[in-house]
């Protein structure tokens, strides 16, 4: 069955025609050399080009990264081998190697060696510690020699592919190959070796469009590869999961199952024929060259495949070999620090008979599961003895540790102490399932939860989910998406009345079967409920921890005296409608923001003061300010601008609102002002001794002695409506009327 890993391209660069790839171990740079002479590095994480520099004017072949000198290697058609320090650019060394064009440069793992062959059909190697001398020269093939490698497992041998048709193997101090490997029709292009420990393997690719993988103990061809169209130019084993990625000139890259050498999936990226692949032991990334440009892939997920039960002991997956360590066993354990890596005993487990892709404990932690190349085998977690397997794309384990359910396409079958005991096919189709108190089913559709011993619809939900953890007494579950999480609490009687009263039942389920708590805005990437604790880890890897319980949060910010944790408290109980702690966290936090609108949407007048008070004496002016102009203390927002050096805006503040102190700011506004510019200080003109320049003065300072008493009363939000006309009102106006109105009665009389 395929792998149906995950293919994220990292990045996509176009240039003249890629000759070579190589990723460097630590950093994350992709090395390009080229046809047209030149060299680039990528960073293949922020896809900017942070290197690059010109060789030669012919083409480079090959360029390798030696991380522990700090070089890049690299060997070009003008028979040159130089070295440049890739900090500075600076060449370091430069010496003809051969006499033809040089293909292909292998570096020694731990030695101070590098491989180098050539057309002229040699291959050589150097020792830069003693000089760059030539140490020995490898002689036997009769045509082009393509590629070299080390043997990961042995690095005294290499192989070699040559277009005389033949792969020869050699070792380090002998003059002659020690074996060749017969069987391409036409001239071998590239070679590689199987990094796991179990097969004794090496693959090779030729322009006879064909892959064959050899077995170099006994020299034979175990497996041939067909389906490329074109030459095949480029072959890698992959160092962490089980793919042979071929490159053709066809412009595919195609991957091979290792295990069972059926096409997983072909890739076209559109930038004509593939030149060169390149896998890093120890990481699922694979940088491709093309004859227009370089793209990084990351196939699958790095993390290992791996499970703790609730004793503490851990199961892993290491390629095919199943490893395990105890973390109870661990000794002296108040000297380990927080944050510090556990010294763990690593015990040999022995080979799993498929390449897991995920391993899971049953809840009591007797069984364990490893699932991958659509099976799964049950074994024993103690001495990895096979119980039971079966065919399988996915395994779950139900909250009965003798339950579990696995997918066979889309039929969900049920077993129960290893025996079958139903199967059922969801209408909307199946993607994935989801084990826990529930029977999860993804589909496109959304989500659906059944009943595990009735498989009843209990609850759809529209939502994709990414993954489900329930809590361990089955009341909580958080449904992981994209980018965010739901938490929801779980009525387990819900069913029961729903099969009482078939009312309760509708087309998406029972509806009162799930309450929602709340929704996180915080992508999830792994997490776990300790009881109604539920602890993940976001996008930046950051450890996060959410509360079901506001009492519990409150306790933990009161310890904890955190800006941050105060406001995500406030929030939740802004949510919950428990306004005082929301008011309380607020003022923890100092957040005079929010609680202004807290203040202003409850009509907390009291809050609204004791706001005005406490962010005046942090010097959060313009919240203090709005909070005395909302309170309608409109002297203490004059005062709060003469204090705060605001004179003109206190002036035209004091004309607006408060008539009757205009003369006096204007004095305090003229004396500010004659600091710096006496002409403009003498221009400026006070109501009270030039009236006419501001009409209706008089009037408006009336009008503020008759809103005095009004402006300071705390109407009650219901009085909205009745209020609404007043503010229509223009009180000059009225007033003037009312004063015409006086004076023609008394005219009249």
């Amino acid at each position: 069955m395929p792998l149906k890993l995950e293919i994220k391209r990292k990045l996509s660069a176009r240039s003249d025609r890629v000759k070579s790839v190589d990723i460097h171990p630590s950093e994350p740079w992709m090395l390009v050399s080229l046809y047209n002479g030149n060299v680039h590095v990528w960073n293949h994480e922020t896809q900017q080009l942070v290197k690059s520099f010109e060789v030669c004017e012919p083409p480079v072949r090959t360029a390798k990264f030696v991380a522990r000198k700090n070089w890049i290697i690299t060997g070009s058609d003008d028979m040159q081998i130089r070295v440049y320090n890739y900090n500075t650019l600076e060449r370091v060394h430069m010496f003809e190697a051969h006499s033809d064009y040089i293909r292909c440069i292998a570096v020694h793992p731990t030695q101070s060696f590098i491989l180098s062959s050539s057309d002229d059909m040699s291959i050589k190697l150097w020792d830069w510690e003693n000089k760059w001398t030539c140490k020995q020269v490898f002689e036997g093939h009769t045509h082009y020699v393509m590629q070299i490698v080390f043997n990961p497992k042995d690095n005294n041998t290499f192989a070699s592919a040559s277009l005389d048709k033949t792969v020869k193997v050699w070792q380090l101090g002998s003059t002659h190959a020690n074996f060749t490997l017969e069987g391409h029709e036409k001239g071998v292009n590239c070679v590689d070796y199987y990094h796991g420990g179990d097969k004794p393997y090496l693959i090779s690719g030729a322009d006879d469009r064909l892959v064959k993988i050899w077995d170099y103990q006994n020299k034979t061809c175990v497996q041939t590869l067909e389906g490329h169209s074109q030459n095949i130019s480029s072959v890698a084993f992959h160092t962490e999961l089980p793919l042979i990625l071929t490159g053709s000139e066809d412009g595919t890259i195609k991957l091979w199952h290792s295990n069972t050498y059926r096409l997983d999936n072909t890739l076209n990226y559109g930038l004509e024929r593939v030149w060169a692949i390149c896998c890093l032991k120890g990481s699922n990334n694979v940088a491709i060259g093309y004859d227009e440009g370089s793209v990084m892939i990351k196939l699958g997920r790095e993390e290992p495949a791996i499970s703790m039960d609730s004793s503490g002991k851990i199961i892993w997956a290491k390629h095919s070999e199943i490893q395990q360590a105890n973390l109870k066993a661990m000794t002296d354990q108040e000297f380990i620090k927080d944050g510090e890596r556990l010294p763990l005993n690593v015990k040999d487990m022995g080979a799993c008979d498929i390449y897991p892709q995920t391993i899971s404990h049953n809840p009591n932690g007797r069984f364990v599961v490893a699932c991958g190349d659509g099976e799964y085998i049950i074994y024993t977690s103690m001495a990895l003895r096979n119980k039971a397997y079966g065919p399988a794309q996915e395994f779950i384990w139900s909250y009965d540790s003798s339950e579990y359910a696995i997918r066979d396409n889309n039929t969900i079958k049920i077993f129960k102490n290893f025996k079958e005991r139903k199967s059922f096919k969801p209408s909307f189709g199946t993607e994935n399932i989801y084990g826990g108190q529930l029977l999860g089913v993804k589909s496109v559709s959304g989500l659906t939860f059944y009943d595990w011993e009735t498989t009843d619809l209990v609850r759809r939900i529209e939502i994709t989910p990414k993954i489900i953890y329930w809590s361990e007494n089955g009341e909580l579950v958080c449904i992981a998406c994209e980018d965010s999480f739901y938490v929801l609490r779980y009525d387990a009687e819900a069913l029961g009345r729903a099969r009482d009263n078939p009312d309760l039942m509708t087309e998406d389920g029972i509806e009162d079967a799930f309450t929602v708590l709340n929704e996180v805005s915080e992508s999830v990437r792994t997490g776990l409920w300790i009881g109604d604790c539920f602890i993940y880890t976001n996008s930046l890897n950051r450890l996060n921890y959410y509360l079901a319980d506001l009492n519990t949060a409150y306790e933990i910010a009161k310890e904890a005296e955190s800006e941050q944790k105060w406001k995500q408290l406030a929030e939740m109980a802004t949510k919950k409608c428990q306004f005082d702690l929301a008011q309380e966290c607020l003022h923890k936090a100092e957040d005079f923001g929010s609680l202004v609108l807290l203040a202003s949407s409850t009509g907390n007048a009291d809050m609204m003061q004791k706001m005005a008070e406490s962010s005046k004496q942090k010097g959060q002016n313009n919240i203090s300010f709005l909070s005395y102009f909302v309170l309608g203390k409109l002297e203490e927002c004059l005062q709060l601008l003469i204090d705060t050096s605001r004179i003109p805006e206190a002036a035209f503040f004091a004309r607006t609102y408060l008539p009757s102190q205009t003369s006096r700011v204007v004095k305090l506004w003229r004396e500010e002002l004659r600091k710096t510019n006496e002409k403009a200080a003498q221009a400026i003109a006070d109501p009270t001794e030039y009236e006419n320049l501001f009409a209706g003065y008089q009037n408006s300072v009336k009008a503020e002695q008759f809103l005095q008493k009004e402006r300071q009363m705390m109407l009650p939000a219901f009085e909205y409506s009745s209020q609404t006309e007043k503010w229509m009102w223009s009180i000059v106006k009225n007033l003037l009327l009312i004063r015409n109105k006086i004076f023609q009665s008394l005219s009249e009389f």
